[in-house]
């Protein structure tokens, strides 16, 4: 909802990560997320990897975030919404969809940018059986609600080329 999605959610996903003079607190500021999500009644989902969360691993070196506020001590930093948005299409629930259409429209997130990064995306990501299944919702994505997102002139073949060609596909030899 921070980037504009447009439904409530139960839940909050989180990376957690402390300096390495703190990592000797993990175990304290895990039983406070823990109280937090007592008190809250929000299901909480954190780790210190995010890619852990998916099979589709975005390349560290294109993993952004960008700050949200400073709480203290407490720095909060979002997932950028290019990043959040192939965890998204990984998962690809109908919920994921309203999500993915009202936030990349409300960021206005390039979608040659969102092709690309989804393509490296699965080609650096371990060989799994739910890699083609990734691919397959990409591809539908950009087809079904391009259009809604990008406007009329959208190309969906455009942004699928650019997802092929930054993923390599049918550049690998048999």
């Amino acid at each position: 909802m921070l980037l504009g999605g447009s439904r409530p959610t139960g839940d909050v996903d989180f990376g957690l990560s402390l300096s390495a003079p703190r990592e000797g607190f993990l175990p304290a500021v895990q039983a406070a997320v823990g109280a937090a999500a007592a008190e809250t009644g929000l299901r909480v989902q954190y780790s210190t990897d995010i890619d852990r969360w998916s099979s589709v691993s975005i390349p560290s070196a294109r993993r952004g975030t960008r700050s949200y506020r400073r709480l203290g001590r407490l720095s909060v930093r979002l997932l950028e919404p290019t990043c959040w948005a192939v965890y998204k299409l990984a998962r690809y629930l109908d919920s994921d969809v309203t999500d993915l259409r009202a936030v990349l429209r409300r960021e206005r997130v390039p979608y040659l940018r969102l092709a690309r990064l989804c393509g490296e995306s699965l080609r650096v990501s371990p060989r799994s059986p739910q890699l083609l299944l990734f691919r397959r919702q990409v591809e539908h994505f950009f087809r079904a609600h391009g259009r809604a997102i990008w406007g009329p002139r959208f190309d969906p073949e455009t942004a699928i080329a650019a997802f092929h060609r930054a993923a390599a596909i049918g550049t690998r030899p048999a």
